[in-house]
This record gives structure tokens, C-alpha cells and sequence, in this order.
């Protein structure tokens, strides 16, 4: 589409909805009760699950859960026009972007540690491969466990958990249409209805049409996702969940820093680095599917059955853009080639790798009870985990065609690699098996104490990009959790908690001596003191003081030929404070803050560049508030509005270069009113505002940094009709 025609879009709906809101301003009165009785059953609904599934401290809501807890509902999702997880990312204080691309999958970190995508994202519980993009069309709540470990996932990131929360067959029928400035075009429906009384689907579809702010990274994507409830008696149910995405965008490199040690000036967001018309789009396919069943014993005792099946294949295509190995300004080895060069130029390769496979496979069973003993309650969970993981890849061409400079105004053209990707070869493949328990004990009215752990077994194999083994490891630990909740007030919870778990060692760079080698896995400890106050279903505060460590991963200068060694010496630790606002605090104005304040260094590492400095890609200071405020004096009409920021951060290992902090401000409208007695709502946001250029991620990948400038200013528009 004509880039001069795409501001119009958003310029006809508008005008388009004004009519539409007067006409309906001047209507019956009572044609928008139903409206209002449906927001007000959607409520209830949420409030009822409350309790998070992916929650390693058993069954409980909220206010009960001795944990940092954060629930994001659809209104939200809706409302902020969320469809990425960076988006989703910053409706988090707690939450920041780690090496999440344009037009790529994305990963994100919690207090400060990346997510491992194979175990840190979850649907209904079950893990899901993180390397995918990540649908929310048929999410009805988002929940973000920080600081879980062990008991709830087994090997994984110390970081936390994002568990998506699916939608279940109800009584809905939508259509959603949205564009942008840029002249995007999208829409989504979500049907659902009970087939019979015992019988019900919910299905949900999006066609995305794309027009990024970066030139040449317009991309599309179709979703599909359909969820059956079957009620098989009073006492049994099956819930099963099936979805499938395809995508395909090019994909934008980041920067880096110019030689080793400035950020670049003057970048303009729209240009892609490295450009080359030769260059296809990232294509990613995903197919997710799970099953629960529940058998109800009785009251007190139930069964709880799930499988789960993940599946993401990545076609990954780009000219990118990194380091400066072959530019003249590097030539004499005074700067490493792993940066840009001082004066911005850039190498460019061409990396293609087809094909890139990552399966999950989860099935879990648990038994749920509650029962007296003596004058102590407990409420009881057991149960059995197996999990799976393979990664199957093609041995990738990644060859440089040429040098280009971060002012180009076109990037020079240069011919593409004549090498083709070799076969699919199984890289990774590790199994854990787990058995897990946890008891609630209730003593009296005031205190709980929950104590537990996690049994588990690794067994995982890695092979070269030969396909010959590498390595095989298996280890076996036991990973306890335990917590005190005392209910000082109806409303007021205080709980300590301490948590063990296990991730896997990371992977040495290529520019490493040890390159390739993967690590031994790390152990992290973590210990956190809270407060929660809930009074009513209309607000939440919550307050968390938390200490998490683990052994710190980091290249080591020494005196190899490589000039670095990959070890795991001394202790990265991260020290926090998160304060959280969540729900009504006035009539008609709704509020959802949160502030983390953290400290992240390594200690006795060896090595006096690293040691006591703020670890990279992690602020020591963000707020996010997003607030919405209903007008008493317009019927329907709603303010929205959010404020992010985030305090400097930093880019290099020893501080000497940081982002700038940045504040970023998005206001927005939102209408509701009747057509033809069906609900309409519309949505019109504009991001950023002020237009602010920012870096929102530092993060690195494979060893390596970059830095990701913010998106400038966005205005989107979408429309959802009741059918």
C-alpha cells in the first residue's frame, strides 16, 4: 500500500465513529444495559481465576500466592492494543526486553535474568517453545510469576515464569478491525458457544498485515486457535487447546556500540541495517496443543491430567549486521571486531538457517487435596512431570558479502553467498523427569506454612553441526521451596519464602577459546519478604524485598589465543525492591502501576573489569503506570493513558558506556456505545507521544550486545464489534 494513503485510514475510521457515537448518544438508555451486565459478568470471571496455574506454591489467589505476582486481563491487552511480547513487557516494571528484535521472535528477562525459552513460557501450565511469536488473540490473562524456580518448571531461568492463560468456550461473538500510521490492516474474530450443555468452543483467528516504522520490515501473520471444553460428567472435564501461526518478516539488526565503547548519534529508526534486496523474510511456523482432565473425587480431592505439545520451525534469513572484522577502521586489531567500528562502519553476512526445529513435550499428572490432621489444615499437591526437548538445525551459511556504514542513506548492495545450508541434524536433546510435592499447613486463622521441592533428573545430549556428539550429562537434584504466610488482617498478608533451582550453563561464544562449549548447569538460590493487601476484588498493593543469586557467566580475559576464556566464576547477584498498584482506586478510574528498583553485579569473579558493576541490560531503576479513567459526563468515553520509564542502563561489562534513562508517555481514548443494539468499543492509542528516541534493550545474544532503539511514535486505531 501507498505509504501517502496510510495516515487516511485512521483519518475515515474516526470520522466514521463519530456519527456512530451520536446517533447512539440519542438512543434508548436501556439498549446499553446488556452491554454494562457484560462487562460486569466478564469481571466476575476473572476474579475467579485469580489463582495462577503455573503457581510452584500450589493452589491459592492472590493475596495467599508468597510470591511477586502480576495478573495482565484482556481489557488490558485490549485496551494497551498489546500483540508482542516486548509490548506486553512494558506494562511490567519488573520486566525488560533481552535481545528482542524486530520481525524476529523475542525473549524478554524478569529482575534482570533472560527467560529460557524453552522452560520460561507456558500456556495453560504447560511449557511451550519460547521461540516463537507468541499469539495473544486467544489469551485471556497473562501471568507473571517473578522469581519461581525449581518446583514450578524444574530447570530453568531463576528470572520467573510468563504463564499465558487461554480463553474457554463462552457465549462471545467479535470481530476486531485495526490499522496504525503506518497503514497496517488487521483483523481478529473470536466465536465462541455451547455446542449443548456439555459441549463448548472458542475459536479465535487474526490476519495481520504489517507495516513496520523500520523500511522493508512489513510483515504479515495468520493465527488460528480453537478451545473445546467437554463437561464428560458432574465430575469430569476435559479442556483441550490446539493453535497454529504462521509469520514471515525481515528481520532488523541491532546496533552496536562504536568501537567497543560509544553509542551511536544520530540513528535514525527507520533505516535497516545491512539491507540487501537479496534478503528474505524470517519465517516461523507454530503449532501449540495441550490437554487437561479433571476428575473431581469429592469435594476435597481432585485430578489434574495435562499433555502438552509445542512446535516452532524458524526459516531464519538475514543480512546482518555485526561487528567490524573486515572493515579498514579495524584493521590494525586496536579495536575488537565484535563491535561496530568508531566511526560506524559495519560488516554484513549472509546468514541463513532453515529449518531451525525446537519440539516441547510435557505431560504431567497431579493429585489435589485438602484434609485435617488434628488442629492442622493441609492442603495437599503431588504429582509427576516428564518433559522433553529436541532442537533439530541445518548447518547454517553465515558468510560476509561486504562493509556498510551506519549513515549510509542506502545500504550498498553486495552479492549473496553462493554456500548452501547443509541438512537437518539433531543438536540438542534433553529429557527431565521430576516428581514434586507441596503442602499448604494452615495453623489456625493467622499463619500457613508451605513447604515442598522438586525431585528432578536431566538427561540431555548435545551434538556439533556435524551431527557427532559433543556432550552428555545427566544430573539429579532435589530443588526445595518453602514459605510463611501470616494473615495479619483480613486484608493484609505478609509471607518469606525461599526458593533453590537449576538452569543450564550457557554456551560459550565463538569468539572464546572454548567456543561452542556449554557450561555445567548453575544452581540459584533466592529469598524474598512481602506484603499484600487486598480488601475487595477492586484493588491489590503488594510490596517485595528479594535477594536471588547464581554463579556468574561471563568471558574471561586470559591469555589464550582467543584472548577469553567462557567460565562460571563468582556470584551474580540481584538484590530488589518491587512495589505494585493493580485495580480501581476511584470511581471510574482504574490504575495499574509498578516500580522495581534493582541492583545486579557480579562479585569474585577474578576479574577487577567485571567486579561491582551494574550487570548490562539491567536498570537499576523503571516505573510503568497505565491508568484509564471512565468520564462521568460522556457516556461510554474513556481516557487511557501510560508513563514507562526506565533509569540509565548499561552497555558495557564495566559501565563505562550506558543508555540514557528515558521516559516515555502514551495517552489514548476509548469509546463504547450501541449499534443496532450490538456493543461497539473502539481504541486509539498513540505511543510515545513526544516522539522520544530511546534504547529499550542492550541485551545480547551468543555472547554478544546490542542495542535496540524504542519505536517512535505509533497512533493505532481498532475497532471490536458484538455480533
Amino acid at each position: 500500500m501507498n505509504r501517502c494513503y496510510r495516515p487516511a485510514l485512521l483519518t475515515v475510521a474516526l470520522c466514521t465513529a463519530l456519527p456512530l457515537y451520536a446517533s447512539d448518544t440519542a438512543a434508548d438508555a436501556p439498549e446499553r444495559s446488556p452491554t454494562e451486565l457484560a462487562a460486569v459478568r466478564v469481571q466476575a470471571r476473572q476474579a475467579a481465576v485469580a489463582a495462577p496455574q503455573s503457581n510452584s506454591f500450589g493452589s491459592g489467589d492472590w493475596k495467599d500466592t508468597p510470591a511477586s505476582m502480576t495478573v495482565l486481563d484482556r481489557s488490558l491487552l485490549d485496551r494497551r492494543q498489546v500483540r508482542t511480547l516486548s509490548e506486553l513487557a512494558s506494562n511490567d516494571a519488573s520486566l525488560g526486553d533481552s535481545y528482542a528484535p524486530v520481525g524476529y521472535y523475542q525473549n524478554i528477562a524478569i529482575r534482570g535474568f533472560p527467560l529460557d525459552t524453552a522452560t520460561g513460557y507456558r500456556f495453560n501450565g504447560l511449557g511451550i517453545a519460547g521461540e516463537q511469536r507468541l499469539a495473544l488473540e486467544n489469551v485471556q490473562q497473562v501471568e507473571i510469576l517473578k522469581g519461581e524456580a525449581g518446583l514450578a518448571a524444574g530447570v530453568m531461568a531463576p528470572g520467573g515464569i510468563i504463564n499465558y492463560v487461554g480463553k474457554r468456550p463462552d457465549e462471545v461473538r467479535n470481530l476486531t478491525l485495526a490499522t496504525d500510521a503506518e497503514g497496517s490492516r488487521y483483523a481478529a474474530v473470536d466465536v465462541g458457544h455451547w455446542l449443548t450443555p456439555r459441549f463448548g468452543v472458542r475459536f479465535n483467528a487474526a490476519w495481520d498485515d504489517g507495516a513496520s516504522y523500520i523500511d522493508h520490515a512489513d510483515g504479515r501473520r495468520n493465527f488460528y486457535a480453537l478451545a473445546t471444553d467437554w463437561l464428560i460428567s458432574a465430575r469430569s472435564k476435559l479442556e483441550v487447546d490446539a493453535s497454529y501461526q504462521t509469520s514471515a518478516q525481515r528481520s532488523a539488526s541491532g546496533y552496536q556500540l562504536l568501537g567497543a565503547s560509544a553509542l551511536p548519534r544520530g540513528v535514525d529508526r527507520s533505516h535497516m541495517l545491512g539491507y540487501q534486496p537479496w534478503q528474505e523474510p524470517v519465517g516461523i511456523d507454530s503449532t501449540n496443543l495441550s490437554a487437561l482432565h479433571t476428575y473431581d473425587f469429592n469435594a476435597d480431592w481432585q485430578s489434574r491430567v495435562s499433555a502438552g505439545y509445542s512446535r516452532s520451525v524458524i526459516d531464519d534469513n538475514v543480512a546482518f549486521a555485526y561487528g567490524c572484522y573486515y572493515a579498514a577502521a579495524c584493521a590494525d586489531g586496536s579495536v575488537p571486531g565484535n563491535y561496530f567500528a568508531p566511526n560506524g562502519d559495519y560488516d554484513i553476512y549472509d546468514y541463513r538457517s532453515p529449518d531451525d526445529t525446537r519440539r516441547n513435550l510435557e505431560a504431567r499428572a497431579e493429585l489435589r487435596g485438602r484434609f485435617q490432621a488434628g488442629r492442622v489444615g493441609h492442603e495437599l499437591s503431588i504429582g509427576a512431570d516428564r518433559f522433553e526437548r529436541t532442537v533439530d538445525k541445518r548447518r547454517n551459511v553465515n558468510e560476509y558479502v561486504g562493509t556498510a556504514n551506519i549513515h549510509d542513506a542506502q545500504v550498498p548492495v553486495f552479492d549473496p553467498s553462493p554456500l548452501q545450508p547443509g541438512p537437518s541434524l539433531r543438536r540438542l536433546d534433553s529429557t527431565q523427569t521430576a516428581l514434586f510435592a507441596m503442602d499448604r499447613m494452615q495453623f489456625g486463622d493467622h499463619w500457613q506454612w508451605l513447604a515442598g521441592g522438586r525431585l528432578v533428573r536431566l538427561d540431555e545430549r548435545a551434538f556439533d553441526k556435524r551431527g557427532n556428539a559433543e556432550r552428555h550429562s545427566t544430573l539429579s537434584r532435589f530443588l526445595p521451596q518453602t514459605a510463611l504466610v501470616w494473615k495479619a488482617t483480613d486484608a493484609v498478608n505478609v509471607y518469606a519464602s525461599y526458593v533453590r533451582g537449576i538452569s543450564l550453563g550457557q554456551e560459550a561464544p565463538f569468539w572464546t577459546s572454548n567456543e561452542g562449549a556449554f557450561l555445567a548447569p548453575v544452581l540459584s538460590r533466592q529469598a524474598e519478604v512481602g506484603v499484600k493487601y487486598a480488601r475487595s476484588d477492586a484493588l491489590t498493593l503488594g510490596a517485595a524485598v528479594f535477594r536471588t543469586s547464581q554463579p556468574f557467566q561471563y568471558a574471561k580475559p586470559d591469555g589464550s589465543d582467543a584472548g577469553y576464556t567462557f567460565v562460571a566464576e563468582g556470584q551474580q547477584t540481584h538484590t530488589g525492591l518491587e512495589l505494585t498498584a493493580n485495580g480501581r482506586i476511584a470511581q471510574g478510574l482504574v490504575l495499574n502501576a509498578s516500580v522495581s528498583a534493582l541492583q545486579a553485579r557480579g562479585r569474585g569473579t577474578g576479574t577487577a573489569l567485571y567486579e561491582g558493576h551494574q550487570l548490562v541490560n539491567v536498570p537499576k531503576l523503571r516505573a510503568s503506570v497505565q491508568a484509564d479513567y471512565t468520564l462521568p459526563f460522556a457516556t461510554g468515553l474513556a481516557l487511557t493513558g501510560g508513563w514507562r520509564y526506565a533509569s540509565a542502563n548499561a552497555a558495557t561489562v564495566d559501565g563505562s558506556a550506558r543508555a540514557p534513562a528515558y521516559h516515555v508517555v502514551d495517552l489514548g481514548l476509548r469509546l463504547k456505545h450501541t449499534l443496532r443494539a450490538r456493543p461497539v468499543t473502539w481504541n486509539l492509542s498513540v505511543d510515545n507521544v513526544f516522539d522520544r528516541f530511546y534504547w529499550r534493550d542492550t541485551g545480547s545474544t551468543a555472547g554478544d550486545y546490542y542495542l535496540f532503539a524504542g519505536a517512535p511514535r505509533q497512533a493505532r486505531l481498532s475497532v471490536t464489534f458484538g455480533l
